[in-house]
């Protein structure tokens, strides 16, 4: 028997583990992460042995430890090792995790583009706003977190500024997070909805509304959540100088994929002046299954 890894995908909604001996998946569990009061009591209620373990987690890692940021969780792999008692624990940032498990991942092309040797980017909306890189060193790209999805929200318009100051005077600051997750999506829902009075009362009612045409406001919304999801990944490919590629992660491009591909996600893409033709020839993909973070986690633990 080879050694047991346990790999973690946690989300502020969902905590996902899996139990991988080799490169083969032995057990899979999805459990909403507000029915644990910490990682730990989520990997125990999993009841597996395993000797070593790997986690992507939704905030910043630092020193081994991570304070969540969408999910009241302080996780420190030393501690939880010492809890587990087991040999190991390393802390990845989610989108790192996922960028470590792109080989391993199905996609839809939004772009084909010309793809180079060169770095990479990884952006995924799901319950917030993810961003990482991959640095290549003229052999092999090498993934890193980043916390781009609390930069500053850029507004391209009129409208987009009165966003900008209804979101700023509702938050403070106003970061692409704001806009660009399921929050976000419900946010430009109710800005649009007449009278501010919303029928909808969820980001998936509203992703629903707008699929099925019942509801105009939603329609409105989605393709402007979609606009403002190009721009921002056009954004992170300018800044990483990404001529490798750009991937969208994330659990909700793929459930609105007809949108995606309908040319408002690459036409706000390319929009950046001079640069419109180079960010033209960056290849742009879907990242279609949504097991990448796990199966980077476990690439990640096995290369270890």
């Amino acid at each position: 028997m080879g050694m047991r890894i346990l790999a973690g995908d946690i989300g502020a909604t969902h905590t996902r583990l899996a139990l991988f001996e080799g490169h083969r998946c032995l057990k899979e569990q999805n459990t909403l992460s507000r029915d644990h009061p910490s990682l730990s009591a989520a990997v125990q209620a999993f009841n597996e042995p395993f000797e070593r373990a790997c986690f992507g987690v939704p905030g910043p890692v630092r020193g081994g430890r991570c304070r969540a940021t969408n999910l009241p969780w302080v996780v420190d792999a030393a501690a939880l090792a010492a809890e587990l008692h087991i040999d190991k624990v390393w802390l990845l940032n989610d989108l790192e995790a996922s960028a470590h498990g792109l080989s391993f991942s199905t996609f839809e092309t939004l772009n084909e583009g010309v793809s180079e040797p060169a770095s990479r980017a990884l952006i995924a909306a799901g319950t917030g706003l993810g961003e990482a890189g991959l640095y290549w060193d003229g052999k092999t790209h090498h993934p890193f977190a980043c916390e781009g999805g609390h930069a500053d929200f850029a507004p391209r318009d009129d409208r987009e500024v009165e966003l900008f100051l209804h979101l700023r005077q509702k938050y403070g600051h106003v970061s692409y997070e704001r806009v660009l997750s399921g929050p976000g999506l419900y946010e430009l829902y109710r800005f649009l909805e007449p009278g501010g009075r919303p029928t909808l009362t969820s980001p998936e009612a509203v992703t629903e509304g707008a699929l099925q045409k019942t509801n105009k406001a939603a329609v409105h919304a989605l393709e402007w959540f979609v606009s403002l999801y190009g721009s921002e990944a056009g954004n992170l490919a300018l800044k990483f100088l990404a001529l490798g590629g750009v991937y969208i992660g994330g659990g909700i491009a793929p459930h609105m994929l007809s949108v995606m591909k309908s040319g408002l996600f690459m036409e706000a893409f390319v929009a950046k002046g001079r640069f419109s033709s180079l960010l033209a020839r960056i290849p742009v993909h879907v990242i279609m299954n949504d097991n990448a973070a796990l199966l980077g986690a476990a690439h990640y633990a096995y290369g270890k």
